[in-house]
């Protein structure tokens, strides 16, 4: 609460549309779409929509796994989807995800067009299909699938909660933070105190688990998110970090966090991805250095 200012709120509440912040001029309390905008087809039955955010990241790099793996069927189109100017509300995209978000995936590749939406199941719909980072035994497959659900249901306190107040929001106030903080670091230690005694997330294999769990929580220990590294002490997360360090000296890790990104030093994005020669524009110095 601000001692200046206290917030008591309204009976009804209204949609104010100034009320400030990074994602203030896109972020609205109805769903649909906006505006009539037809989504780009390329020349591969994977058809991705998305930005290389966290959420993003995590289908780029399953499907780099999967073609490193030697499986063709995973080739893909990655369109850029810049939710800064509101693509993800074209009539187009809302019909592939009618939840407006990133990452929504097209697989044309059987008879009826087969849409998926939410980061999770996009995960675990290319793991079925290419049998792959997914455990068949049933223990193991529980204990995998359990470590997906957490990631999805815990980084909305890293992102919308921790990221937004102590990053993005127009001022800053020590109750959210604090909460959001708290809660941030009790999440690194569930996955410091588990990874003492795991090689990764569902055991002795990499899995859909990692890659989910790694593009947030792996990517914040090293650094990229929020420039936040120092105040949430990363660095006493030894074996989160260790995992985390581990999984970002994969070369498709390396070559899926660059594409649909468009922060960080330019030569390591590559905004849309249509073929594994896109990658070529980039020497191996440069893929080396997306760390």
């Amino acid at each position: 609460m601000n001692e200046k200012s206290p917030y008591i709120p309204p009976k009804v509440w209204t949609w104010d549309q100034a009320n400030g912040g990074a994602f203030a001029s896109i972020n609205r309390p109805i769903a649909g779409a906006t505006h009539e905008q037809d989504l780009p087809i390329g020349k591969h039955p994977l058809q991705l929509y998305s930005l290389g955010t966290p959420n993003g990241v995590k289908v780029t790099v399953m499907l780099e796994e999967l073609l490193a793996l030697g499986h063709k069927g995973a080739e893909y189109d990655a369109w850029l989807i810049r939710i800064n100017q509101g693509h993800q509300f074209g009539s187009g995209f809302t019909a592939v995800n009618p939840n407006s978000k990133i990452p929504a995936l097209m697989d044309r590749s059987g008879k009826t067009p087969q849409r998926v939406f939410e980061s999770g199941a996009i995960l675990l719909y290319l793991a079925e299909k290419f049998d792959e980072f997914l455990p068949t035994e049933h223990a193991a497959r529980t204990e995998c699938l359990s470590w997906l659900f957490w990631q999805m249901g815990s980084a909305p306190y890293l992102g919308g909660g921790f990221g937004h107040f102590y990053a993005y929001a127009p001022e800053k106030f020590q109750y959210p933070i604090d909460r959001f903080t708290m809660e941030t670091k009790r999440q690194l230690d569930v996955l410091d105190k588990h990874l003492a005694n795991h090689t990764y997330m569902a055991g002795a294999d990499y899995t859909i688990a990692d890659i989910a769990i790694w593009a947030w929580y792996g990517q914040t220990v090293l650094g990229r998110m929020y420039s936040a590294a120092e105040f949430l002490d990363v660095a006493s997360y030894t074996h989160v970090m260790a995992w985390a360090e581990k999984i970002d000296a994969r070369p498709a890790v390396k070559r899926g966090r660059m594409v649909n990104r468009v922060t960080g030093e330019p030569a390591l994005q590559l905004h849309e991805r249509h073929d594994a020669s896109d990658f070529d524009t980039m020497t191996q110095d440069k893929i080396a250095l997306a760390t």
